[in-house]
């Protein structure tokens, strides 16, 4: 049985829209379980019915036609239930309803089960048979195993084919549903950007010169031949004459002119090579993997990797940037830093990426860059996406696929309003972050781009709070130099020189990755990252601790900041390595350096119950919301699965961090909370009565936070703290402090989506 569900979910994958799903699925599920009919219902919610929408045994031309409304039949009872029905004699039952158009009169025996995709009731799948029988418990159990593991592939086909019906009606637009990234509206065309030979990952994209993209993709095979030869002449002594074989079936293949004039046919009717390629591929794959052989079956990865191959080659002989329109909405399956780098920023409006959550990296570099964003959008068809009119609604969470004539009017008066506000808080850019009673929090920015430091100094920011010294790391293809760097921190220093900098050591690990540098783990996040890698190769800290000194030359205004620590012991080890590149600086060059303030991140929760020994021994803590987060409440931040766990509004989170500012107070150490926390309004007003040093947020949030704290009282966000700690969930909390913002007249925050 398991080999026949992995051969149906292939193939639904597969599928060009949802019709074309739902009828593979009634046909294979049929057949395998040996039954009269199966067929599938899906909820209809402008209708609210569920609608027939493929069978194999009933009548045809009821497909599309008829249908159950909520609440009547046998259907609605499952998807009510949201579990198996399983019935010996379906007429017998109470909520039976005869369909006469479907010819079900001669069927008895009943078995249903729920299509459930994000606990959302897609619809209902349904075997039924003449006899009068129970269906067994593992005929059950494979139908239910059946549709657990297709609801993906429905939601997905669904969404797709919607998309695929715009080029017929350009007129109905589609609205998609993930993740808000980063606030803001972004309208305009997108453009898919992918990792470098992913077949999945290769977008549409249509071409006008035919011939000359022929000709590239001609190159390209005769390059794969040409290799794989080579491979078989460096391996010929080393392998018997059957283990050859593969490589004379793979120089076979590319002579198939089957194979060969197939991607050339698609490319004549307009596609690029390398969407030409991947449609080719696939449907060669899919021949194979339906095979009843396992030999044949095992044949499909063969062709996946030749088409690999080919479209490695593909991608050399194209050295030329994509073309970024005018207004680019960047869109991929997994946006990564270096993808963001590369896009010229004054063409780009939006970001969409199929992975991730509202506080994932990208999603954190996005609100750096002040880009409107939305993320995980797990059933998004990243390779339609390619040309098409988009809007990205970073408020909600939502994308607007060729949107029609009204949603684009609202959504640019929308952008209009965005824009007043954002020129409204401007004058606020000279003011302190003072509450009305007196008391003054300072506001920093985070950045990790030199092309961010002049968007944080015109947005007020009082100094920098973290500077993650990542990213240039990120962008190079080797470890950059000790001299690179001094460049690179001397900068950041000298551009705020009269205001703190605070400057992270690598923080490499979990969702930042080094394309030369990579570290493969099956749980990341709680993996070889941070510290832990610095620690592990102290010739990197060593330097970089040593270019960090050497650029503040002439400058006391700069200082360190360790992340992940987990236990004393890293923070001892850490801390002689600091001053050990400090002695020996002192001793190279004879002058006199000032020491720098050294601070640890509280993002760890271990840390969180030994603040006062951590206190004991540095001058600051930086309490990184986002981390602390996902490691108090076990939520993956990058899984959109679970994203609607996550909340730096937890009463969890929340009395962490009150209890690591009061054991940093009995030792005089500075506590500064940066991350998404900090650069919401919401939770801003909670770390102000908490009694928080500082605040460091993307620099696009803090004009929004100074102005709450300017509006507001201490005594008033004390009054609110002291209500939310007899809390017990985010979302009473996170209601309570948006009422609150409502009542002091800062009622735009919440529509403009900082929550």
């Amino acid at each position: 049985m398991l080999a026949i569900l992995q051969r149906i979910i292939q193939e639904v994958s597969q599928a060009g829209d949802i019709e074309q799903a739902l009828t593979i699925i009634v046909q294979r599920v049929k057949q395998a379980m040996q039954v009269d009919v199966c067929s599938a219902y899906l909820a209809d919610e402008k209708q609210q019915r569920y609608i027939l929408m493929a069978t194999d045994g009933l009548n045809p031309r009821a497909v599309g036609e008829v249908g159950l409304a909520f609440g009547e039949g046998l259907v609605s009872l499952v998807a009510e239930r949201a579990e198996a029905v399983n019935l010996d004699h379906a007429p017998d039952h109470p909520r039976f309803h005869f369909i006469s158009d479907t010819d079900e009169q001669a069927f008895h025996a009943f078995l249903g089960v729920p299509i459930i995709h994000h606990r959302q009731v897609l619809g209902v799948l349904v075997l039924q048979q003449r006899a009068r029988r129970r269906f067994k418990e593992d005929e059950t159990a494979f139908l239910l195993t059946v549709a657990a593991q297709l609801a993906g592939a429905i939601a997905h086909a669904e969404v797709s084919g919607g998309i695929a019906r715009l080029v017929t009606n350009a007129n109905e637009g589609v609205a998609l549903q993930g993740l808000p990234g980063s606030p803001g509206v972004g309208i305009g065309t997108g453009l898919v950007v992918y990792p470098p030979a992913d077949l999945d990952a290769v977008p549409d994209r249509q071409i006008e010169d035919a011939e000359a993209e022929i000709e590239v993709f001609e190159a390209a095979v005769d390059l794969a031949k040409s290799d794989i030869r080579g491979l078989q002449a460096r391996l010929s002594v080393a392998l018997t004459q059957d283990d050859q074989a593969l490589f004379d079936a793979y120089l076979q293949m590319l002579s198939s002119t089957s194979l060969i004039d197939q991607v050339k046919a698609r490319i004549r009717q307009g596609s690029w090579a390398s969407g030409a390629l991947r449609a080719t591929i696939n449907e060669h794959v899919q021949m194979f993997r339906v095979m009843e052989d396992p030999y044949m079956r095992e044949r499909a990865e063969d062709i996946r990797d030749l088409g690999r191959r080919i479209l490695r080659f593909i991608q050399k002989g194209r050295h030329k940037p994509p073309p970024y329109p005018e207004k680019t909405i960047l869109v991929g399956d997994e946006i990564t830093a270096t993808m963001l780098a590369e896009a010229p920023l004054d063409r780009l409006v939006g970001v969409i990426s199929a992975k991730g959550s509202s506080s994932s990296h990208v999603a954190i570099l996005a609100r750096a860059l002040g880009i409107p964003a939305v993320v995980g959008l797990k059933d998004l068809p990243v390779a339609r996406m390619e040309g098409q009119s988009l809007i990205t609604d970073g408020y909600n969470g939502r994308v607007y696929v060729s949107p029609s004539v009204n949603v684009r009017n609202e959504y640019e008066r929308l952008a209009s309003e965005e824009a007043q506000m954002t020129a409204e808080l401007a004058e606020l850019r000279d003011e302190p972050a003072q509450t009305s009673d007196g008391f003054r929090l300072p506001l920093y920015a985070n950045t990790g781009l030199l092309s961010d430091i002049t968007p944080s100094l015109l947005s007020g920011a009082e100094g920098i709070g973290l500077y993650r010294t990542e990213f240039p790391f990120m962008v190079r293809d080797r470890f950059p130099t000790e001299d690179e760097q001094v460049d690179i921190y001397r900068q950041v220093i000298e551009a705020f020189a009269t205001k703190p900098v605070v400057l992270r050591t690598l923080d490499i690990g979990g969702d930042k990755s080094l394309p030369y540098f990579p570290i493969q783990e099956d749980n990341p996040f709680l993996g070889w990252r941070g510290i832990r890698v610095t620690l592990d190769h102290p010739e990197l800290f060593l330097a970089q601790i040593r270019a960090m000194m050497r650029a503040s030359i002439g400058h006391d205004n700069f200082s360190i900041l360790l992340p992940m620590i987990t236990n004393i012991s890293e923070l001892e080890e850490a801390m002689a390595l600091v001053e050990q590149s400090y002695n020996e600086l002192q001793e190279d060059s004879g002058e006199p350096f000032v020491k720098p303030r050294l601070g640890v991140m509280i993002e760890v929760p271990s840390l969180v119950y030994q603040i006062e020994a951590v206190a004991k021994r540095v001058d600051f803590v930086s309490v990184g919301s986002n981390d602390l987060t996902q490691y108090l409440l076990a939520v993956d931040r990058n899984n959109g699965s679970v994203a609607e766990l996550y909340d730096s509004l937890s009463p969890a989170v929340i009395m962490a961090i009150k209890h690591v500012v009061e054991g940093a107070a009995k030792h005089a150490c500075d506590v500064s909370v940066c991350g998404e926390m900090a650069g919401n309004p919401r939770a801003a007003l909670l770390l102000l009565a908490m009694g928080v040093d500082s605040l460091s947020m993307s620099a696009s949030s803090l004009l929004r936070v100074k102005w709450v704290i300017r509006q507001v009282s201490r005594s008033r966000a004390q009054q609110l703290l002291e209500d939310v700690l007899t809390m017990e969930t985010a979302t009473e909390i996170g209601q309570h402090l948006g009422d609150a913002l409502v009542e002091e007249g800062l009622g735009g925050l919440i529509r403009a989506g900082y929550n």
